[in-house]
């Protein structure tokens, strides 16, 4: 090959078929053995033809890119990085240092070390594998979600002899970009791609090789405009029927038997504004389910699903059936202040104004639980602009969200989008009310994962099997933070 791909083991991981479960990832050692932990959360995908059969979707769009532009690419697992003669490696990554949201978060209440994210990170360059590729001359280049991090830690990048990396939507000009590595041409350090020079839909192949999970994207771009989100600042496309078509049989033909539809908002499939359009959202689900037995979406907004509540109640006839009795989206929250809304999530509401928020997101919520869609939701926690009073809302809209069956997840913030230049919310910073807003969101969550765990772990014997660790893993959580003092 002249190019391999990979990515570090915890993206390397299909998470036993539950892409939430690779949020684990993100949490520091504890109490649980790390081999245990590596198999409840991280397990290593099966190889088919020394390949790993499934693989990080941004990856399999760089390949495929690279394949149709007549270069000898492929993704590898981390260990084979060295056995193909390649020239040039691709890294893919989503948070190499341990600093997102989720990582920060459960460093703060863990206390217990890095997460295991930003240790197998480092760990892939101080392998043996790695070590050859660049003993014998290949070039690096990292690229993906969490570049941005680099910014803060080039000293990374000059440790492990890393190239180039590359920050922003890719398939515009990577293949010109590893055609230069290839040629052995002298690469930017440093490249930093602006929203409006996104790729086109024409520019943006499809993927030939299955995802990990069966995730297919249907567009990207968000119309929403919240400061703290770096997804707001580029374009919206949505992506043809066909398109999606063509990917998720990809997908099926390789035994990939449930999917993911990912999108910033589901809801908003097809559309430029912030009103859903049940037919595109209705055809597009059927269209999935047409092929996979089971399909889940990657994220949605309370605003959309309160603005056609009947799209939800259609959706659910289609998705749930004798092989799916529900149904996952990854939903923000956020706040429960009007007041912040205005200030840092000016869109979040709409249609709907901002002094409705905290209604919008219990109406939703009604709509969800009777259709059999469970979310994980997030909170961000220490936006610049946050108050006490602003917290003390957040708290409210918990307690009347009690009977919501959720898992709803507090995230410090950090510094993207809009705000990239504010400064990092640290554990330290905590007052009374953002522990009381923990404690909330953590009984909130115990009530929950135990029921939603017996619908989550029970499709196949393993699943039963495992479920016990993963409780265990729950209480240690708990244990840990009121061991730490952040929790009560």
């Amino acid at each position: 090959m002249e190019v391999v791909l990979t990515a570090d083991e915890t993206l390397m991981s299909n998470h036993h078929g539950k892409e939430f479960l690779g949020f684990g990832t993100t949490s520091p050692p504890n109490w649980l053995p790390e081999w245990l932990f590596r198999y409840l959360f991280f397990p290593k995908i099966k190889k088919v033809n020394g390949q790993p059969w499934q693989a990080p979707y941004g990856l399999r769009k760089i390949e495929a890119k690279l394949i149709d532009a007549g270069i000898d690419a492929s993704v590898v697992y981390p260990d084979d990085i060295a056995n193909h003669g390649a020239k040039v490696l691709g890294i893919y990554v989503m948070d190499p240092f341990g600093w997102g949201p989720s990582s920060t978060t459960f460093a703060g209440i863990m206390k217990t070390g890095e997460p295991y994210n930003a240790k197998y990170f480092e760990l892939l360059f101080k392998s043996k594998a790695y070590k050859k590729f660049k003993e014998e001359g290949g070039r690096t280049i990292v690229g993906g979600p969490g570049v941005w991090q680099f910014k803060y830690n080039m000293k990374f990048a000059d440790r492990y002899k890393i190239d180039c990396i590359y920050d922003g939507e890719a398939e515009k000009d990577i293949v010109e970009l590893f055609h230069k590595a290839l040629n052995g041409e002298k690469l930017p350090r440093y490249i930093e791609k602006l929203p409006n020079e996104a790729p086109s839909l024409d520019e943006i192949p499809d993927i030939k090789k299955p995802s990990v999970n069966g995730l297919v994207e249907i567009g990207r771009g968000c119309p929403r405009g919240c400061k703290f989100c770096s997804v707001t600042l580029r374009p919206l496309r949505w992506y043809p029927y066909e398109k999606i078509e063509k990917e998720i049989k990809v997908n099926v033909e390789a035994g990939v038997r449930g999917g993911i539809l990912h999108a910033e908002d589901v809801m908003l499939y097809g559309v430029k504004s912030v009103i859903p359009d049940e037919e595109k959202v209705l055809k597009v689900n059927e269209l999935a389910k047409k092929y996979y037995d089971t399909i889940s979406w990657s994220h949605a907004s309370f605003a959309a699903v309160a603005a056609k509540p009947k799209i939800i109640e259609k959706v659910a006839e289609i998705i749930c059936d004798e092989k799916q009795k529900w149904w996952g989206a990854e939903m923000g929250i956020e706040t429960g202040s009007a007041e912040l809304i205005r200030k840092a999530m000016p869109a979040k509401a709409k249609p709907f104004k901002p002094e409705q928020y905290p209604e919008i997101v219990k109406e939703a919520a009604g709509v969800m639980t009777d259709n059999n869609l469970i979310p994980a939701c997030t909170l961000i926690t220490g936006l610049p602009e946050e108050t006490e009073d602003d917290v003390i809302k957040t708290i409210e809209l918990i307690d009347d969200l009690k009977d919501f069956k959720s898992l709803i997840v507090p995230l410090f913030f950090v510094p993207m989008g809009k705000l990239k230049d504010k400064d990092w919310f640290k554990e330290h910073e905590m007052n009374e009310l953002h522990r009381e807003l923990l404690i909330k969101c953590l009984q909130h969550d115990i009530k929950w994962v135990k029921i939603i765990a017996n619908e989550y772990f029970q499709e196949r014997k393993r699943d039963i099997f495992l479920k016990p660790f993963y409780a265990l893993f729950v209480k240690i959580i708990e244990w840990q933070g009121k061991k730490k003092g952040v929790l009560e």
